[in-house]
């Protein structure tokens, strides 16, 4: 069998497959775009190909088979001659057991279409990101031809108020901006509004209608995106499920973050979520697994030589993974103080790019093969320690003429709040790969700048002749690999070099890729990325049920002790680079964090 799924965005792709006997056949196809009615071919999801052979004459035909639907049909002749139209037949089944494959079939029933459903439509996370994503993928022809979106929310709207709503975030690629008017105008087309409560059947069941509607006859693919308190989750999809799925397609669900506050209750969340979901249809998005240099990750160690063999304990001597927001929490408080930091970032974002990098090496690009690595790294990871970790709170502090507020000024806080906006830790790898190399962690709001990094610092060079050039501080002479996730996106490597001139004087330079300087086109929005990926159902870039235990049992512990000791969190000052107690525990392991470099 060979594993194919259907997508739209213009490329040209060729694959060999072996179909059901063992024969080989080559699917080679050209550019298409979401205007034409052709497909092209990608091989991620698990589909499934089966080899008919038509009765009439010695054509083969190979019916691509996803999720129990057939996706495509090729038939030899086609795959031979590629000016041929490739067929866009979606024909559904019932059942995955059974699966009679006919030919001759005409109309809307042969063709599928997409129905996105944004539930919570008019929150902010929907309005910043969900819809401009939606647009940019529209705009690049990366959607299906046939596809509906639609808001659901508790407010009352009409669809040309979502229409005006949606029209104020929308903005085109700043290398792309022809047509751009014209693209939003039919993209705001296909936006309808369903107003609705997220717990009543009897709302989703007349969202169901209304998708019926625009489906037209079609087969209904269908994906909900849930940008809605965590506490209703379990209703949205139990409604979404029993009221609204997809009768002859497929249906998913994208979750958004948080997974639950500790071990217990994201277990309990899963289990509500499974009543009416398959894993294979739930989603957990975490945006930070789709942006460029985190996905870049990868590539970097495993598509170039001279990184692979140094990614280990024996040249590493840590690893730093650090966030930092040079805002407070500005109207959130209300939300955040529920969370804190550790949950908000640390458990999720981090420790999502800790376990991409420290894994061993895939057996394939598979989205489970990739996360069952990602699951082991997890499982090796010593359980956190209270001395490990230093939480902090950022207090009012006056700059230039400026007042800025402390953490608890925000309204929306409790006064004796000590949930924590900082947090340093530092975190072990217990395998043959990464024993005694530490993982320092630091995230927090309310620092002096804004960004996401990973700081990769290497060992010292043994006997290193050049050692009376650095003095006594032999950090200077050390290298270090900086990805920077964001902002200004950049990849680069310190190293030591001589100073032009006579004399023997050496200091530290920087081996720079710089996205922007190197690559014209415009980053992609994470959103984007995870949209697309979960549209064409491909899950690498999502959290699978046994990597959220994982995460969540490195984590529970320690939380629990924090609230149930009461550890006062240490207070820093708006604007700075932190409590002091972060330096300590860099220095306890003989770790200075990279950040702090006078250089940078």
């Amino acid at each position: 069998m060979a594993a194919f799924s259907a997508t739209h965005c213009p490329f040209s792709y060729s694959y060999s497959a072996s179909i059901n006997g063992g024969q080989k056949q080559r699917f080679a196809f050209s550019s298409f775009s979401s205007s034409s009615s052709s497909l092209r071919l990608s091989a991620p999801a698990k589909a499934k190909v089966f080899l008919h052979q038509s009765p009439r004459d010695s054509h083969q035909t190979a019916v691509l088979v996803q999720d129990g639907v057939v996706v495509s049909e090729v038939t030899h002749k086609e795959i031979e001659t590629p000016k041929e139209k490739l067929k866009d037949d979606l024909l559904s089944f019932t059942s995955t057991q059974e699966l009679d494959v006919k030919a001759g079939f005409d109309g809307n029933e042969n063709e599928s279409t997409v129905s996105i459903t944004v539930v919570g439509a008019s929150g902010d996370l929907a309005k910043k990101k969900i819809f401009p994503a939606l647009f940019a993928l529209y705009y690049e022809d990366c959607l299906p031809k046939h596809f509906t979106i639609y808001g659901y929310a508790r407010s009352k709207m009409t669809d040309a108020e979502l229409r005006n709503m949606v029209s104020k975030t929308l903005t085109c690629r700043i290398d792309k901006r022809e047509n751009c008017s014209e693209k939003m105008d039919q993209f705001l087309k296909r936006c309808f509004y369903h107003s609705g409560q997220y717990d009543s059947e009897e709302n989703f069941s007349q969202l169901d209608k209304k998708l019926k509607k625009q489906e037209g006859g079609r087969v209904s693919n269908r994906l909900f995106y849930l940008s809605i308190p965590p506490n209703i989750f379990t209703e949205a999809v139990k409604c979404a499920s029993l009221s609204a799925s997809s009768g002859n397609g497929w249906t998913r669900v994208i979750v958004e973050k948080p997974f639950g506050r500790d071990s217990e209750s994201s277990a309990v969340l899963t289990k509500a979520l499974k009543q009416y979901l398959a894993e294979d249809q739930i989603f957990r998005i975490d945006h930070y697994l789709g942006k460029e240099l985190v996905e870049n990750l990868s590539v970097l160690r495993f598509a170039n030589l001279i990184f692979e063999p140094l990614w280990s304990r024996r040249y590493i001597r840590n690893v730093q993974l650090i966030f930092s927001e040079d805002f407070g929490t500005e109207g959130r408080g209300g939300y955040f103080d529920n969370y804190g930091i550790i949950r908000d970032i640390m458990q999720n974002h981090l420790l999502q790019i800790l376990a991409l990098f420290a894994m061993e090496t895939p057996v394939s690009l598979d989205a489970e093969d990739i996360r069952n690595e990602k699951v082991k790294v997890l499982r090796s990871m010593r359980p956190l320690r209270l001395e490990d970790v230093v939480v902090g709170q950022y207090k009012s502090h006056s700059r230039g003429g400026v007042t800025y507020p402390s953490y608890t000024d925000d309204k929306t806080v409790p006064k004796d709040s000590l949930t924590p906006t900082f947090a340093a830790a530092a975190l072990f790898i217990d395998n043959a790969r990464w024993d005694g190399v530490p993982f320092l962690m630091k995230a927090g709001k309310a620092l002096h700048n804004r960004g996401a990094e990973i700081r990769v610092q290497f060992r010292h060079v043994p006997g290193n002749l050049y050692n009376r050039n650095f003095g006594t501080d032999l950090d200077r002479a050390t290298n270090e690999l900086v990805i920077r996730v964001q902002p200004d996106e950049a990849i680069f490597l310190k190293i030591n070099n001589k100073v032009p001139g006579l004399g023997m004087r050496l200091d530290r330079s920087n081996l720079n890729l710089h996205y922007a300087a190197r690559y014209s086109k415009e980053i992609p929005d994470a959103y984007e990325r995870l949209l697309l990926d979960a549209i064409e159902g491909e899950r690498r870039l999502f959290i699978r049920s046994d990597e959220l235990d994982a995460a969540w049992a490195l984590f529970t512990p320690v939380l629990a002790e924090l609230e149930e000791k009461k550890i006062i969190p240490e207070s820093y000052p708006y604007g700075s680079r932190g409590p002091v107690g972060a330096h300590y525990l860099a220095a306890r392991y003989n770790v200075r964090w990279g950040d702090l470099d006078i250089e940078q």
